[in-house]
């Protein structure tokens, strides 16, 4: 499989530079970052990337996913990750105060991407409470492209932060 996104990508490009460009620019893929069967379109952010309609078409948990756009009710989200050393590998628990907020998907050294409950994060972050990869301190944002901030997230979702 050859994937190429304008001019970021060049024939000697590696897997690994692949998984980087991807967590850099926050696109996360089914099978590697999230099982598909266990995440709506707005957990991956397809609601913003156009990866799904909102205006025409038919598919399986369409009323679902609809009804989440419209009330604003997206709890999870991909989040870009990174930390001062390594990261431990895919599919490690993302907790903040002892409890999960997500699981670590695409990892290459010291950054990831991960689908996190935001909710949990932004009230983890408002109480100065670290979120860890495993054991390891690290800092969590939202894509650039998505104009997503932790406070809107959750005014969005319509939920206070416990």
């Amino acid at each position: 499989v050859r994937r190429l996104y304008d001019n970021a990508g060049d024939d000697t490009a590696s897997p690994v530079d692949y998984d980087r460009l991807r967590i850099d620019n926050g696109v996360a893929e089914a099978g590697r970052d999230y099982e598909a069967g266990d995440a709506f379109p707005h957990d991956a952010l397809m609601d913003l990337n156009r990866g799904v309609s909102f205006k025409k078409g038919c598919f399986v948990g369409q009323e679902v996913v609809s009804r989440m756009q419209h009330r604003g009710t997206a709890r999870r989200r991909v989040m870009q990750v990174r930390a001062e050393t390594d990261l431990p590998e895919t599919g490690a628990a993302v907790t903040a105060g002892g409890k999960s907020v997500g699981t670590l998907g695409t990892v290459v050294g010291n950054k990831a991407l991960a689908i996190l409950r935001t909710d949990r994060v932004a009230s983890a972050l408002d109480k100065d409470i670290a979120v860890l990869a495993g054991d390891v301190p690290v800092l969590v944002a939202f894509p650039e492209w998505t104009g997503l901030a932790l406070a809107q997230v959750e005014q969005e979702s319509g939920s206070a932060a416990h």
